[in-house]
């Protein structure tokens, strides 16, 4: 069989990696695309593997409606394009990925496509409004909300991240942890996203300010050492700060900090899988489902709307006084292991069974 992967960003990597490489081990043919963001072609060169690059992203340096749109028209129209004519050279059988390029493309040649997605409709409307309409199968956590198109829903009992951070894929190593980190001084890790993706269309989302990330540095720093990652560039005054490693072991690092605080979602998502105790700080708190499951019924992750810099700082100064919160957390995450599946094997046996094709 002949497997066609889009990757558009590095936890879309690492949501297939293992996929990709079951596949290529089973005798199967893979072809990955990709748009190159933030450390998504670094990992693929890290890992030696070969890859089509469709298209460089659009930049989005204002977070206002129009610069957002924009960008993403022009990317859409180059990937749909690009992709088009790879495709028919190609002929895959199935199209797997979370992008709006191989729904379209998928579509005009009749080759069947799998949107993978954990964001509700009613979140990233930018993308489910371009990308639902046009996809043969809509892959999503059962509590995901896809609206109108639940007919072309595949629901797992599950979260991405579960693909590459369940047990039976990754295990934490400190001695990796160790190249970077004394493992006898307490950490934290903090990691701040760009608001200029098609999720934030209206132009009015945010997260952690400088202001407010002097204040957690100031309070972090009383007890451990402090990183931080970021999307983008940041103020020199932070350099000191700055986590400089092979992006391979990021998730190492995670599992082994004391607490991590973030404005991005996808990785407050994978310190909940790893039972790493984390505070998510923006606009999209309890908005949604997935991180609303995470954050109420396995109380994984604490998430606070960023209208509320001092109830930050207080949950933090919380967390830091509770000597019994990594026990805990341990607890529900292993609670929540006991509910949740392998999403490796389940996307595996999806492929298997070829539904729809």
């Amino acid at each position: 069989m002949k497997i066609f992967f889009k990757l558009n960003h590095p936890a879309h990597y690492h949501l297939f990696k293992n996929i990709i490489k079951k596949l290529k081990s089973n005798g199967n043919s893979v072809i990955i695309a990709i748009k190159n963001k933030d450390i998504l072609r670094e990992l693929l060169d890290i890992n030696n593997i070969q890859y089509i690059n469709i298209v460089q992203p659009q930049t989005r340096k204002a977070k206002n409606k129009f610069s957002v749109i924009k960008a993403n028209a022009l990317e859409i129209f180059q990937q749909d394009l690009n992709l088009y004519k790879i495709l028919r050279k190609e002929s895959p059988d199935i199209l797997m990925g979370t992008d709006i390029a191989i729904a379209h493309t998928g579509w005009l040649l009749g080759i069947p496509s799998y949107i993978f997605n954990e964001d509700d409709i009613s979140v990233n409307k930018l993308f489910c409004y371009f990308t639902y309409p046009f996809a043969k199968y809509i892959v999503a956590p059962g509590v995901c909300d896809v609206g109108r198109f639940i007919n072309k829903k595949i629901a797992y009992n599950g979260y991405q991240k579960l693909a590459y951070l369940h047990p039976n894929h990754f295990v934490p190593d400190i001695n990796i942890v160790k190249k970077y980190v004394d493992p006898d001084e307490k950490f934290y890790l903090l990691r701040l996203v760009n608001f200029t993706a098609g999720h934030d269309i209206e132009g009015n989302h945010g997260g952690i300010t400088s202001e407010i990330m002097d204040k957690i540095i100031k309070l972090l720093s009383e007890n451990g050492r402090v990183f931080i990652t970021s999307e983008g560039e940041l103020d020199s005054k932070y350099q000191d700060y700055m986590l400089k490693i092979n992006p391979t072991d990021i998730h190492h690092i995670l599992s082994f900090a004391e607490l991590f605080i973030s404005d991005s979602q996808s990785m407050t998502v994978e310190a909940a899988m790893l039972g790493t105790p984390s505070i998510r700080f923006n606009s999209f708190a309890g908005k949604i489902s997935v991180l609303n499951e995470i954050e109420t019924r396995y109380e994984l992750s604490i998430g606070i709307s960023n209208q509320y810099p001092q109830k930050l700082l207080e949950t933090i100064q919380e967390l830091l006084n509770n000597k019994n919160l990594r026990k805990e957390i341990s607890e529900r995450r292993e609670f929540m292991l006991s509910e949740k599946i392998d999403v490796t094997e389940f996307t595996l046996n999806l492929i298997k069974n070829r539904r729809g094709v």
